[in-house]
C-alpha cells in the first residue's frame, strides 16, 4: 500500500506538477481511501518526504548503472552527468521537489542530516564521489580530493540540468 501511494504520487507529480498533489487526488489515483495516507504516512507531508526519498533511490540506481558504463573514470563521470539529466527529464517536478526547487502548498523539502531523504541524497552522491576518486587516482586531474571534485561536478551538472529544464538552453540544437 505504501509503495502504491508513493508511485501514484510520483505519477501525478510527473503529469500535473506539485500543485495537484492533494490527498484525495493521490488516493483516487491509487484506488484507496484517503485514510490510507494518514494510516501509512501520517499525512501528506510525510508521504511527500517518502516520494522524495523514492526519487533519490531512483537517482542513485541510475548513477550506479552509469558508473558501470566504462572502465575510464572520465567516461563514467560523463555517463553519470547524462544519467542525472535523464532522471530530471523523466520527472522534472520530482527532480525539483528532491532539490527543494518546488513546493506543494506548505511542503517544501528541507532535509535534516538524519532524514531518509538526506540519506537518499547521500547514497546518490556517494556514487559520484567514488567515480571522482577513480578519476583522482588516474592522475588526470590536479585535485586529489574526490569530495571537492564531486561537489564541483554535481554543482555544474545540477545547474546545467536546472537551467535546461527552465528553457534557458532551448536555442541550442543539442544542449549537451
Amino acid at each position: 500500500m505504501r509503495d502504491r501511494l508513493i508511485l501514484s504520487t510520483v505519477d501525478l507529480l510527473a503529469e500535473f506538477g506539485p500543485e495537484q498533489l492533494k490527498v484525495r487526488t493521490i488516493t483516487d489515483a491509487a484506488g484507496v481511501s484517503t485514510i490510507a495516507v494518514y494510516h501509512h504516512f501520517g499525512g501528506l507531508k510525510e508521504l511527500l518526504q517518502d516520494v522524495v526519498a523514492h526519487g533519490y533511490a531512483d537517482l542513485a540506481a541510475a548513477l550506479e548503472a552509469a558508473s558501470q558504463a566504462d572502465a575510464d573514470p572520465g567516461v563514467q563521470l560523463f555517463a553519470i552527468a547524462l544519467a542525472t539529466r535523464s532522471v530530471a527529464q523523466n520527472n522534472a517536478h520530482l527532480y525539483d521537489m528532491m532539490f527543494g526547487l518546488s513546493t506543494r502548498g506548505t511542503y517544501r523539502y528541507v532535509g535534516s542530516p538524519d532524514s531518509k531523504t538526506a540519506s537518499g541524497f547521500g547514497t546518490a552522491y556517494a556514487v559520484l564521489v567514488d567515480a571522482c576518486e577513480r578519476l583522482a587516482q588516474s592522475g588526470r586531474v590536479s585535485v586529489s580530493d574526490s569530495n571537492q571534485i564531486a561537489a564541483e561536478l554535481w554543482s555544474a551538472v545540477h545547474g546545467f540540468v536546472t537551467l535546461e529544464m527552465a528553457g534557458h538552453f532551448a536555442h541550442f540544437a543539442d544542449p549537451v
